[in-house]
């Protein structure tokens, strides 16, 4: 039932995407160079955002351009996210953000810190908002810490929408809708499904302490496992370190038979641990990567739970721009949340969406 409704939701959205691509009087000036590429300025060496903007052409395309070129708008949006560049989830995320851009005719700048930290997260969005930017997208993996900059952005007049992370909370601040998944319930799906695998007593290993989103996942998971669950913090920059970490805790532990990784910077140095203990225990993992996905293929990993962070980015920037020139937002359910997930991926459809990983689309 849930995946049905994910698809209804999504399926709207598609239609709404197509209306979008030809909204702006039928027109058919283009967006980015004749190639249709990005021009992305990287992080900088001391940590810096990173900043992700279409590129431009000399002339843009009148009435009488080419058929199917995309019109371009006078918009700017800023997406602000927590995902670091050393964490492979958010360049997917960052290509559904560009690819937007490119399909509705608008720039877009995608800035995040260069590690987790909410204090420079705050100071990013600040600076967006006072920019004055035509809309915002923001994950809120911190409510505490990141409310007067969002609020500000709310007060301010600017369009919001939350992406990834802040599902249970976005609506406090006055944010337009949310896109992602509900933390709590994707983690209590894992649960369930590690039940009938025979978990009984499982590890937890979580990248990212402090962030409330995967706080959510642990806690979801333990209440659907119903049996035995230890948190165990790793650094994502500290692949050596996560493993190490891991198989100290197998070792401390020999009832585990189970363990969730709650993306795939925790999930590869895991499966490293579990190989090199000899152990027997169950491996899944929030979110996908083409090694997370051949490793489910290969029997070394039960399922992941894909989230389409593809969606995450591309899907905000399309609803930015309808609500811009429309007034109106799809609201996904009666609680505002458009829902890419969860999708569980397992042996019987990783290969299908291998290639697509591979990517950079899921």
């Amino acid at each position: 039932m849930r995946n049905r409704r994910i698809w209804l939701v999504l399926l709207a959205v598609v239609a709404l995407i197509a209306t979008a691509c030809t909204s702006v009087d039928e027109a058919t000036s283009t967006t980015g160079s004749a190639d249709g590429a990005t021009e992305t300025t990287p992080a900088a060496t001391d940590g810096g955002a990173a900043t992700t903007q279409p590129a431009t052409t000399d002339t843009e395309a009148d009435d009488g351009g080419d058929d199917g070129a995309v019109a371009q708008r006078d918009y700017r949006f800023v997406v602000v996210t927590h995902g670091q560049s050393s964490d492979p989830f958010w360049s997917v995320a960052a290509n559904g953000v560009n690819a937007a851009a490119e399909d509705m005719g608008v720039t877009v700048e995608y800035q995040a810190p260069g590690t987790f930290d909410m204090v420079e997260m705050g100071q990013i969005i600040e600076a967006a908002v006072a920019s004055q930017p035509d809309g915002l997208v923001v994950s809120i993996p911190d409510p505490e810490a990141l409310s007067g900059p969002i609020q500000a952005a709310v007060d301010a007049g600017i369009p919001v929408i939350s992406m990834n992370s802040g599902s249970d909370v976005f609506a406090d601040f006055g944010i337009l809708v949310h896109v992602g998944q509900t933390e709590y319930e994707a983690g209590f799906l894992a649960g369930q499904e590690m039940a009938e695998a025979g978990v009984t007593n499982a590890l937890c290993i979580n990248q990212e302490v402090g962030n409330a989103a995967l706080d959510q996942r642990c806690q979801g998971f333990t209440d659907g496992l119903g049996g035995e669950v230890e948190v165990i913090p790793v650094d994502l920059a500290d692949p050596t370190g996560t493993q190490a970490t891991v198989a100290g805790a197998i070792s401390a532990n020999p009832d585990v038979n189970g363990i969730l990784a709650l993306g795939p910077t925790g999930a590869l140095p895991t499966l490293a641990a579990v190989q090199e203990s000899g152990a027997d225990v169950a491996l899944a993992t929030f979110d996908l990567a083409p090694e997370v996905l051949q490793a489910i293929i290969d029997g070394e990993m039960l399922f992941a739970i894909d989230q389409a962070q593809y969606l995450q980015g591309y899907l905000p920037i399309v609803l930015l721009t309808q609500y811009l020139e429309t007034g109106a937002i799809p609201l996904g359910s009666v609680d505002r949340v458009i829902l890419t997930g969860p999708q569980i991926v397992t042996a019987e459809t990783a290969a299908d969406v291998l290639d697509a990983s591979a990517a950079g689309l899921r």
